[in-house]
């Protein structure tokens, strides 16, 4: 079975997200989906989310295209998370930057071997939660 790694906001699911889920779906047979903390999100991005983590984890949860959801670890480096999942791949945003730029050179440090594949964006004009969410 293939695993598939997936992070992000998930701030009021929207066409971009669903999207990004089918195209991840596509790398593998098991998409796993692990949903920025409300800490983690105010840390990145300098504000909170419009909804808490735990109604963007059930909104994941309940999408239809997620195999499992979960929040991420609180207060730990994502590479954590990567290291426990242990994925075939991990599937990025097209403009997802947060820990990423040394995501490869980590995965090469743990002793893993992952694929990192970046998905191309659906829409981003419209479907880009900073845009909806404003």
């Amino acid at each position: 079975m293939k695993k598939v790694l997936i992070f992000g906001t998930f701030d009021g699911l929207h066409e971009g997200h669903l999207n990004f889920f089918k195209q991840a779906r596509e790398e593998g047979d098991y998409l796993i989906a692990v949903v920025g903390r409300d800490s983690t999100v105010e840390k990145v991005k300098k504000r909170l989310p419009k909804h808490n983590e735990q109604e963007r984890l059930e909104a994941v949860q309940n999408c239809g295209l997620v195999d499992f959801a979960r929040l991420g670890n609180e207060g730990v480096s994502p590479y954590v998370v990567v290291k426990e999942v242990s994925p075939d791949v991990i599937c990025l945003g097209y403009d997802q930057t947060h820990f990423t730029d040394k995501l490869e050179a980590k995965i090469k440090e743990m002793g893993l071997t992952i694929e990192v594949r970046r998905l191309e964006p659906y829409q981003p004009e419209i479907y880009k939660s900073s845009i909806i969410n404003k």
